[in-house]
């Protein structure tokens, strides 16, 4: 059964520290985790954006336009 990829990364305790970001595969049902599983620290889910195709108005196909003869 295929799993979802989720990215996470670490909660720095201190400004000093940079968060540190990992790739888990887990099912869509199973809740998100909270801590890291290497370090124990705490972690929170970052969103990333899909790879999706997204088109805004009118499809050339769909234009009322006539055509030149030649």
């Amino acid at each position: 059964m295929p799993m979802a990829t989720y990215v996470y990364e670490t909660v720095p305790t201190s400004a000093k520290d940079k968060p540190r970001r990992f790739e888990i595969e887990q099912k869509m049902s199973e809740p998100a985790l909270k801590v890291d599983p290497k370090t124990g620290q705490p972690v929170r889910r970052v969103i990333i954006g899909g790879s999706g195709l997204v088109t805004h108005g009118a499809s050339i196909l769909s234009m009322n336009v006539k055509r030149s003869r030649r």
